[in-house]
C-alpha cells in the first residue's frame, strides 16, 4: 500500500535559524536611549503594558525598544511576541536574532542571571525561570515548554512547604540543544550541545551532547543521526515548526 503524497514527511528550510541579522536602524537605538532616560526602570515596567498585546508595528518596536532600555545587555533584531511577560529584565542578557514567542514567560531575580544566546528561539507559552539560565546560542526551545530553576528545601517538616528557603539551582543549555514542546527541564540540568529533548519529557538530569532523550522521565534513546530530522517530521505528520 503506498503512502498518499499528501501525508508525506515533507522538508522546508528554516527560517529564524537562517536569517541574516542586520544592525538595527539608529532611530530604535536612540528611541531606547531616550525611553530609558525619560521613563526609569519603574516607569519603563508600566509602559511596557501599554504595549504588551497587539501585533502591530508600533507595539513590536516598543516592547523591544523598552525591553533594550530595561535589560542589562541587547543584541540587534529582537523579536518580542504579544503578551510576552518579563521579571527583572535588569538581569538578562539578550544576543542578537533572538525570538521570544507570545505569551511567553521569562521570570529572573533582582540578584540573578539570565542569558540568552544569539539567535535563540522560544516559543509561544514558554516558562523559563531565568534566576540562574544560560542559554546558548541557536537553542530552540519549543512551545509550553519549561525550565524550573528552583524548589523548596522542605525543611523543616514542621511548617508549609511554600514558607520554606529556595535551592536556586543553575541550568545550561547549551549551543544547537533543541528542547520539544512542552517538555520540562528541572533545577541544575545541563543539556549538552546539539542534543535533542523530545516533546513532554521532564529532564531530571544531565544530557550529554548530540544525544537524543525523551519520556518521564527523560531517558537516553540514542545518539544523534542525519536521520533524525526525517524522523521528526514523520512522526509529527509531516510539519517541522520553522524556527
Amino acid at each position: 500500500m503506498s503512502l498518499d503524497p499528501a501525508h508525506a514527511a515533507r522538508i522546508v528550510k528554516a527560517v529564524h535559524g537562517r536569517q541574516e541579522i542586520l544592525a538595527d536602524p539608529a532611530y530604535e537605538l536612540e528611541l531606547a536611549d531616550t525611553l530609558k532616560t525619560s521613563y526609569g526602570a519603574s516607569g519603563l515596567v508600566e509602559l511596557y503594558g501599554r504595549f504588551s498585546f497587539g501585533d502591530g508595528f508600533v507595539d513590536a518596536l516598543m516592547r523591544r525598544s523598552i525591553l533594550r532600555a530595561l535589560s542589562r545587555s541587547c543584541g540587534a533584531r529582537l523579536q518580542v511576541g504579544s503578551g510576552a511577560v518579563f521579571k527583572h529584565p535588569e538581569t538578562f542578557e539578550f544576543g542578537n536574532g533572538v525570538f521570544v514567542g507570545a505569551q511567553a514567560n521569562i521570570q529572573g531575580r533582582y540578584d540573578g542571571t539570565c542569558v540568552i544566546g544569539n539567535n535563540v528561539w522560544i516559543g509561544p507559552q514558554a516558562f523559563l525561570d531565568a534566576r540562574n539560565l544560560v542559554m546558548e546560542e541557536y537553542v530552540g526551545f519549543g512551545p509550553g515548554a519549561k525550565v524550573l530553576g528552583s524548589a523548596h528545601t522542605g525543611m523543616p517538616a514542621d511548617v508549609p512547604i511554600v514558607r520554606t528557603d529556595l535551592e536556586i539551582k543553575p541550568v545550561r543549555i547549551e549551543a544547537w540543544a533543541d528542547i520539544g514542546t512542552n517538555a520540562t527541564i528541572l533545577p541544575g540540568v545541563t543539556i549538552g550541545k546539539g542534543a535533542i529533548v523530545g516533546a513532554g519529557a521532564v529532564v531530571v538530569s544531565d544530557v550529554e551532547p548530540f544525544s537524543v532523550v525523551a519520556g518521564v522521565p527523560a531517558k537516553f534513546l540514542h545518539w544523534r543521526t542525519d536521520s533524525d530530522l526525517t524522523r521528526t517530521a514523520s512522526q509529527n505528520n509531516g510539519v517541522i515548526h520553522e524556527r
